[in-house]
């Protein structure tokens, strides 16, 4: 049974027509030279407008922001032309857009960074993990990153003003509205955790100062775009690319208590089952209980992702610990996603060698049921 999977719902000024969202799914097939959707992505979203709302691809707010290989950009005409086309692509299929936000951070590489930088963080510290860059041969591997370099009160303040731009060229290129990513190990998420955010200024130390930077974008960007056209999604208890923080009950508790008073159009969740594209086997115990404060704290609409199937999330929607859910993985493989899970019909498996980087193979071929 999905009854209700397939109840309506209003989300800012929309009225969705089920509760099966499609979650952000980084994908690298950007067209290059620069960074700019092409006729293949137009196509791949177009396919999964059936989803009661698409929630883009992380999206980098400047050339500073990016951090992968050949993910799309949202700072210049030529990007906001391939995303309006997109966003047109989606709505002639009666589907519904909000753009992914995004800044990397630390997780990045000089081969991104204008004149070759190092990449920037709240601190200068090392990063445990990998970015996808560009080899000699034009191949994408996985390349070591750097030590980053800190932001100067200056250079936090540029960024602040990206988002700004950003969200300005989204609602340009056509979009619904805006998702700000503030989780997953990225620039925010990096302020955010304790682990990651060792300043001693405005920015830093009590979990007060850590989430000024996110709560200063949201600000900037709801004073943009409309508050009720915008999404801000977390990560509490993840431990991708090095997260962690020492009071994540009084962190998460905090930035839920305070995104209240902008009247968002939803908070978005992420269940810490997942570090990056492998299954956690040391997810925290602390979880559960954090999730059902935040949910209890949170006063709008709440999206969980993790790992959901149909069953799991028809019980998480029945038992009151989410309003929507956003499926990542079986949305890669299943265009058709909403009506078989509607319908009870089997799924397509993806195919993981396929998730970054290529051409339409695993990308726009998996086959509709029927």
């Amino acid at each position: 049974m999905t009854q209700n999977l397939f109840q309506p719902i209003a989300v800012g000024p929309f009225t969705l027509p089920h509760r099966v969202a499609m979650a952000p799914l980084t994908r690298s097939r950007a067209g290059q030279p620069g960074d700019v959707p092409t006729a293949l992505n137009i196509e791949y979203y177009r396919q999964r407008a059936s989803a009661a709302l698409i929630v883009t691809e992380a999206t980098q707010v400047s050339r500073q922001g990016q951090g992968y290989a050949w993910t799309p950009g949202i700072y210049n005409q030529t990007q906001v032309d391939g995303w309006h086309a997109v966003a047109d692509a989606v709505h002639g299929a009666g589907g519904l857009i909000f753009m992914q936000l995004w800044h990397v951070g630390r997780v990045s590489h000089p081969s991104f960074q204008p004149g070759g930088a190092l990449p920037v963080a709240p601190s200068a510290l090392p990063v445990p993990g990998k970015t996808f860059i560009v080899d000699a041969s034009g191949q994408g591997v996985w390349g070591d990153i750097p030590v980053p370099r800190e932001l100067t009160l200056q250079g936090i303040r540029a960024i602040v003003e990206d988002y700004r731009q950003a969200a300005r060229n989204a609602m340009r290129a056509g979009m619904d509205g805006i998702e700000i990513h503030a989780g997953n190990g990225y620039l925010i998420d990096q302020f955010i955790n304790s682990q990651s955010n060792h300043r001693q200024d405005a920015y830093g130390g009590h979990h007060r100062n850590r989430a000024r930077l996110l709560l200063e974008i949201v600000e900037t960007v709801a004073d943009e775009v409309g508050a009720d056209r915008v999404g801000v999604r977390l990560t509490p208890m993840g431990r991708f690319m090095g997260m962690g923080d020492d009071t994540p009950e009084e962190t998460f508790g905090y930035i839920v208590e305070s995104l209240n008073r902008f009247g968002l159009a939803y908070l978005h969740l992420v269940e810490p089952m997942m570090v990056g594209t492998v299954k956690d086997e040391q997810e925290d115990p602390r979880w559960e209980l954090i999730i059902r404060d935040l949910r209890r704290i949170w006063r709008g609409v709440l999206i969980l992702a993790g790992g959901y199937d149909a069953k799991s999330a028809e019980e998480a929607l029945a038992s009151g610990r989410a309003d929507l859910i956003a499926f990542g993985r079986p949305f890669i493989a299943n265009p058709d996603l909403p009506r078989r899970l509607r319908e009870g019909l089997p799924l397509n498996a993806p195919d993981p060698a396929s998730f970054f980087g290529g051409d339409h193979r695993g990308y726009t071929d998996y086959p509709l049921h029927g």
